[in-house]
C-alpha cells in the first residue's frame, strides 16, 4: 500500500458560518489530511417539513424542531463554497463536498470543477440520484453504511450504467439495465479505477462491537474494488485498525471544538486528535511494508549478535566423538550455524578445542 487517502469529514461542522468553514479547512491542512470534505445542499430539496430528526441528532441537537429547521442553520450559500474552495486552492488541501440535491451536485460539478464525488450512506438506495452522479464524476467514493452487498450490487450496476456513456448512451435507464452493465463491467473490470467502497456503521457515535471492519474483506472480495472506511466511532483506534486492514480511503468528521451546538460536533475529532489520526495512519501504512519477509535493513546488523553458533561446551581431544555433551551453542553467530549440530554428532574430531572455542567445519 503506498497511501492511503484521508478525507477529514469537515460536514456541517461550520454551523453556517463561512469564517468558522474556513479555520476547519485551515486545521485540516495543518493535521496533514490529503482533502477536506463538506456537505453542500439546499435544505428545502434535502428534507419534508415532517421529517423528523434522526436519534443522535435528538441528543446532540436537543430541542423540538424539525430536522428541516436544523439544517437550514447549517446550509451555506453558494457563494460561500466558492470562496471555500478558493481558500483550500490556498491551504494547499483538496476541496470536497458531499451533495445532496440535483442543484448541488450540478452547481459542485459546473461551478467548482469537483471530479470526484462521495456519495453519502444514505443516498445508497436513491438510484436516480446516483445515475446523476455517474453521468458526471470522474470517480465516486460510495459510503455503504445500512446497506446489504445486493443494495451495494444494485448501486454499482446504476453507477456502471451511467458511467460507460459509450456502451449505454442510447439505453433507457432501467433496473434491467443497470443488471446487465453490472454484468458486463463485472467481466471487464470496467469500475476498479472509477469506484472507492467505503465500510462504514450509520450510528454516531458508531459503537465498537457494530463496527464489524472484517465487512471491508467481504466487499473486497465480492466486488473486486478497492475498499476504504468512513469511521464514526470516537477516538482513533478503529480508523488506525482498518488502515491495517487494507482501507486505501479513511473517512472521519473533526471539528473546531467538541463542544459546539450541532449535530456532530460530540462525535468529531478535534484538530490535535485529527493531526495524530493522520500521523498515526501514517505510521501504520509504512509499517505495513511490502509484505516480503526478509531481514530489514534496520536488523541485519544484528544477526551476528544475537543468534548462535556450534561451540564446545568443554575441552575436546583430537579423536574424540563430539556428543550432545560436548557441544553447545552460544552467540555469536559468526561460525558454524546450530543446524548443523545432528551433522556433527558421532563424527570424531580432528583437533583440540579449548570451552567456548568455534566448532570448525
Amino acid at each position: 500500500m503506498s497511501g492511503v487517502r484521508i478525507i477529514a469529514e469537515a460536514g456541517v461542522n461550520h454551523n453556517g458560518d463561512l469564517s468558522r468553514a474556513k479555520a476547519l479547512v485551515d486545521a485540516a491542512s495543518a493535521a496533514g489530511a490529503s482533502a477536506v470534505k463538506f456537505q453542500t445542499f439546499k435544505a428545502d430539496l434535502l428534507a419534508t417539513p415532517a421529517a423528523d430528526k434522526a436519534a443522535y441528532q435528538k441528543l446532540t441537537a436537543p430541542g423540538s424542531e424539525s430536522q428541516l429547521a436544523m439544517i437550514r442553520k447549517l446550509e451555506l450559500s453558494q457563494a460561500a463554497f466558492l470562496e471555500l474552495a478558493e481558500h483550500c486552492d490556498r491551504q494547499g488541501i483538496e476541496f470536497m463536498s458531499t451533495a445532496f440535491d440535483s442543484i448541488s451536485l450540478r452547481f459542485l460539478h459546473e461551478r467548482i470543477g469537483i471530479r470526484c464525488f462521495k456519495i453519502a450512506s444514505g443516498e445508497l438506495t436513491n438510484l436516480p440520484f446516483l445515475l446523476e452522479h455517474a453521468r458526471l464524476a470522474e470517480h465516486l467514493i460510495v459510503s455503504t453504511g445500512m446497506a446489504t452487498l445486493e443494495e451495494i450490487r444494485q448501486a454499482l450496476g446504476v453507477i456502471a450504467f451511467g458511467m460507460n456513456v459509450q456502451q449505454h448512451a442510447d439505453a433507457r435507464a432501467s433496473l434491467e439495465c443497470f443488471d446487465a452493465a453490472y454484468d458486463e463491467a463485472g467481466k471487464t473490470g470496467f469500475l476498479k479505477d472509477k469506484v472507492t467502497l467505503l465500510h462504514c456503521t450509520t450510528e454516531y457515535p458508531a459503537p465498537i462491537d457494530q463496527i464489524n471492519l472484517s465487512a471491508m474483506s467481504s466487499i473486497r472480495q465480492q466486488f473486486s474494488l478497492p475498499v476504504g472506511y468512513s469511521d464514526h466511532t470516537l477516538g482513533l483506534t478503529i480508523p488506525v485498525a482498518a488502515v491495517a486492514l487494507g482501507a486505501c480511503v479513511i473517512e472521519k468528521h473533526f471539528t473546531l471544538d467538541r463542544t459546539l451546538p450541532g449535530p456532530d460536533h460530540a462525535m468529531s475529532l478535534d484538530p490535535q486528535q485529527l493531526a495524530s489520526m493522520v500521523t498515526a495512519i501514517k505510521d501504520t501504512v509504512s509499517a505495513l511494508g511490502n509484505g516480503f519477509k526478509v531481514p530489514g535493513s534496520a536488523e541485519r546488523s544484528n544477526i551476528d549478535a544475537v543468534r548462535k553458533s556450534l561451540v564446545a561446551s568443554c575441552a575436546i581431544r583430537p579423536g574424540e566423538a563430539f556428543t550432545s555433551d560436548n557441544l553447545c551453542m552460544k552467540r555469536p553467530g559468526t561460525g558454524m550455524p546450530p543446524a548443523e549440530y545432528w551433522n556433527c554428532l558421532g563424527r570424531l574430531s580432528d583437533r583440540h578445542y579449548c570451552k567456548d572455542e568455534f566448532i570448525r567445519p
